[in-house]
């Protein structure tokens, strides 16, 4: 029941109705309106440094925390960034990953090489990208090309066209197979998809199952570390991944897996 409310609301949100919004902004209303009347109230009538223009409501943010220190892409950014400033590779190659976010992290501090199917226009310091396929047979001078990959939050998202893609059923194996070619032996592969039951939310992602990743795996890497967000947005770092636990995705509907992984 809770899931079926649940894509009741996405779909809500997804035409541009947003409940839990409207909420906070009804709930923020008398506040705003009383905040204002004390303003006006201590403004002095003969001096007017700061104007009054056009209201710019913010109801939200007397609710909120100082931020958001959870969730699957606050810890899988913070958490590979500082294992790359840790390990200091050559040449860092990434794939689809976050520019708002993990890729912004890594270009901090060194630079970084991007490849993602959707466009970017603009030039920043320290990333240097180009528009790729990854479902297409790569570049020749792209194989053996970097000691260090990482392909954060994106996989699940490759073949089921959301991001302009053609859609293709195995688009997620051939972008498996891709960045093994990519990456040189012995060279480190930093990757996170949604875990839990294995399944298809169509045409947002796929979700997969750990046991299922492992199998992927098997052969291609050895895994180093590995740690996951669970269905609270905690972060469990550096889980052993043997045993039950793994078996069910450590109890996850929907979290987050992060492997790190030397290629064998």
């Amino acid at each position: 029941m809770k899931r079926q409310l649940q894509g009741v609301k996405n779909i809500l949100v997804m035409f541009g109705v947003d409940l839990g919004k409207m909420r906070r902004t009804l709930r923020g209303l008398p506040s705003y309106y009383r905040d204002l009347r004390i303003l006006k109230s201590q403004r002095s009538s003969s001096i007017e440094q700061f104007p009054f223009r056009e209201p710019y409501p913010c109801l939200h943010d007397r609710y909120m925390k100082s931020g958001v220190a959870s969730g699957h892409y606050f810890h899988q950014d913070l958490l590979v960034a500082r294992r790359i400033f840790l390990n200091r590779p050559k040449t860092h190659v990434d794939i689809g990953s976050r520019i708002d976010g993990f890729v912004a992290h890594v270009a901090s501090f060194r630079q970084i090489e991007v490849l993602d199917i959707r466009p970017m226009s603009r030039n920043i310091p320290n990333i240097s990208f180009t528009k790729a396929d990854l479902m297409t047979p790569i570049d020749e001078k792209l194989t053996n090309y970097c000691d260090s990959l990482s392909c954060l939050h994106a996989l699940e998202h490759f073949g089921l066209g959301r991001y302009g893609d053609p859609v293709n059923n195995d688009g997620y194996l051939m972008g498996l197979d891709n960045m093994w070619k990519i990456l040189k032996k012995g060279g480190r592969f930093y990757f996170s998809v949604p875990i839990g039951p294995q399944r298809i939310e169509f045409n947002a992602h796929r979700v997969f199952s750990v046991s299922y990743l492992m199998e992927q795996f098997s052969g291609k890497y050895n895994i180093e570390q590995f740690s996951f967000v669970d269905d609270k947005g905690d972060l469990h770092e550096n889980a052993t991944i043997n045993g039950d636990e793994a078996g069910n995705s450590f109890g996850c509907k929907y979290g987050c897996g992060i492997f790190e992984m030397t290629k064998i």
